[in-house]
């Protein structure tokens, strides 16, 4: 299937692969920038996220990219993705290193990586809620812990909406897992940006620290002020480190 998605702008390719806290509207701040900064802006919702439907069978987020970037006639891109939407980018990366031209990953998520006691509690915490039908609590759970309490409330609700949705969608349909493909991280040949957030839970600055010893060609920058999130809490900042990154790696 094709994943739901929009383009806009022309000029060198950037795809945007969202947070699993969120859908493609969390690029929202960043869509008119790299537009304006002359880049042909592509963003999708992963399976279950936002318009595209929960999946029915065994399914790749991997290769539902790659998928995309066939019928849209792209065929190298540079990435730019948010928290579990960089586990998909670092997987499509190294299974097509071609394909990727830069890489920027925002707080992102790392398969293998084994969770500590901080997000091994928020996920039991969320299970909990879950299997109890309170969808609300969850949800609330999950804004509470991925933005700094110096988000404002409409970057609250933004993430709320996302967030319910992707819920409601996800429980009405079947428990499918995604297929875990094999990956060589070293295999990636794009260059590669790392933001991590000084706020959000220490797993994510572990994955940015590792990331960093184990991509080709990789530097990091971590944010004293933020979270889980920055791009949404700080998108003119972000923005500019960015358009930044992708101008002198393009």
């Amino acid at each position: 299937m094709t994943l739901a998605h929009d383009a806009a702008g022309s000029g060198p390719p950037v795809l945007l692969l969202h947070s699993t806290v969120c859908d493609r509207r969390m690029w929202d701040p960043q869509l008119p920038a790299l537009t304006d900064a002359g880049y042909r802006t592509v963003r999708c919702d992963l399976r279950g996220y936002g318009d595209s439907p929960v999946p029915q069978a065994s399914y790749s987020d991997a290769e539902d990219v790659v998928e995309l970037l066939d019928t849209l006639g792209i065929e190298r891109t540079a990435v730019v993705a948010a928290s579990g939407g960089g586990r998909v980018a670092l997987e499509v990366a190294a299974r097509w290193p071609s394909r990727v031209s830069a890489l920027a990953l925002l707080c992102t998520a790392m398969a293998g990586h084994e969770p500590g006691p901080a997000l091994r509690a928020f996920g039991e915490r969320e299970d909990t809620l879950l299997e109890a039908g309170d969808v609300g609590a969850a949800t609330e759970l999950n804004v509470d812990t991925w933005l700094t309490p110096d988000a404002t409330e409409a970057t609250r609700e933004a993430v709320r909406a996302m967030q319910r949705n992707a819920f409601v969608a996800q429980l009405a349909g079947p428990d499918v897992a995604p297929i875990q493909a094999e990956t060589d991280l070293s295999a990636i040949t794009a260059p590669a940006l790392l933001v991590s957030g000084a706020r959000d839970l220490v797993d994510f600055r572990q994955v940015a620290a590792r990331l960093a010893e184990l991509l080709p060609d990789a530097r990091r920058i971590e944010l004293p002020w933020a979270g889980h999130l920055p791009s949404i809490e700080r998108p003119e900042e972000l923005n500019a480190i960015l358009i930044d990154f992708l101008t002198i790696d393009s």
